[in-house]
């Protein structure tokens, strides 16, 4: 199937998801999260989840990494929503959140992380395939920042469902994950 056929049932999955489902499924995912090798990790974009459309709880996962790792630096996305491009900005207990036009909660300022110096990003979808593309919400935001960031870099993204055998419509300029984490297993691209 193409993204835009898999967005849509993919919504209507994890909208059809009720809240308790969704908090056993997000303990779930941080079980299986917890279970990566952390060493050599020290710098990671995650992002707050979208408000009304039922996306795994980033902060447990956040969270979780601010206690493993001393001195974690941890970035969000803002993003241009006039070039569709996006940059990653520290935050840290001080860090004044806005929502932005997309609804995406976003820190309004703080100091820019290098794309080149995150280590780990934890990057949103509504499904991945099993040769860990992805489909999100359509922009190509993180495509275009990841495409700026290291070759060795971590992409980990969170699914309350297991990979699909493959997206139809995938293009040269799509980055897939490095692991797909669900409330079951961890997949490994």
């Amino acid at each position: 199937m193409n993204k835009e056929t898999l967005r849509q049932i993919y919504k209507e999955k994890r909208a059809g998801l009720d809240p308790r489902s969704r908090l056993r499924f997000d303990d779930l995912l941080l079980l299986q999260f917890q279970q990566f090798d952390f060493s050599g990790i020290y710098t990671v974009l995650s992002y707050w989840p979208l408000s009304g459309q039922a996306e795994p709880n980033t902060h447990l996962f956040s969270g979780y990494l601010r206690h493993m790792v001393p001195n974690l630096v941890l970035a969000y996305p803002v993003t241009n929503t006039r070039t569709c491009e996006m940059t990653a900005i520290c935050i840290n207990e001080d860090t004044v959140y806005r929502t932005n036009t997309l609804g995406i909660t976003e820190p309004k300022e703080g100091e820019i992380l290098q794309p080149e110096e995150i280590d780990l990003v934890l990057v949103p979808l509504l499904v991945c395939d099993t040769k860990g593309y992805r489909v999100g919400y359509g922009k190509g935001y993180y495509d275009r920042f990841l495409a700026g960031c290291r070759e060795d870099i971590v992409k980990i993204g969170f699914s309350y469902f297991d990979p699909i055998e493959e997206i139809s419509d995938t293009g040269h300029f799509d980055v897939p994950l490095s692991y797909c984490i669900t409330p079951q297993q961890t997949y490994e691209f």
